[in-house]
């Protein structure tokens, strides 16, 4: 029984890439053997070749203190995510309430710079929940508790009371 490798071939170079021999790719211990040196300012120096930078944090404690927060990031559980949802969802509906609340209110004043001011915070109320969602969800990023704390007091805070009392109230 033949193996197919008639030609002379080596079974291991179905294992390497092209350019596997080149010396520029050799490592510290290879260069080593070779004559070359690993860096310029000498081994265990801590400075790298030259030519090269080092990316990433410069020091170990830094690259340790990276990877420790790396290490700690854990996925949202499943109450969080649902609970984010439920609360995006209540946020959605604020606004919804301030724009339909904000096109029932009667403009009260006659002066340009007052309606133009009024009208400036009619479009603010409505924008509001959306921007404390946003907000509260970007700050509050690595502190989950604080995050729905501040999601509770938004919920509280910008309940659409033009919504909710009807037109006519504001004269």
């Amino acid at each position: 029984m033949t193996s197919g490798y008639s030609d002379g071939d080596n079974r291991d170079d179905a294992l390497g890439w092209a350019g596997d021999d080149d010396p520029t790719l050799a490592s510290g211990d290879e260069a080593g053997e070779t004559g070359e040196t690993a860096s310029a300012a000498g081994p265990g120096s801590g400075e790298p070749p030259e030519g090269w930078t080092v990316t990433g944090p410069a020091s170990a404690v830094e690259a340790k203190a990276a990877a420790d927060a790396a290490a700690t990031r854990v996925a949202t559980s499943s109450l969080a995510l649902v609970s984010l949802g439920i609360f995006g969802g209540i946020y959605l509906l604020y606004t919804i309430g301030w724009f339909i609340g904000a096109g029932r209110i009667q403009i009260p004043t006659s002066d340009v710079v007052s309606e133009f001011m009024f009208m400036l915070g009619l479009w603010l109320a409505v924008a509001a929940p959306a921007v404390w969602f946003a907000v509260t969800f970007w700050l509050t990023r690595a502190h989950p508790r604080a995050r729905f704390g501040w999601l509770l007091i938004g919920v509280i805070l910008l309940v659409p009371l033009s919504f909710i009392s009807g037109p006519g109230v504001i004269a």
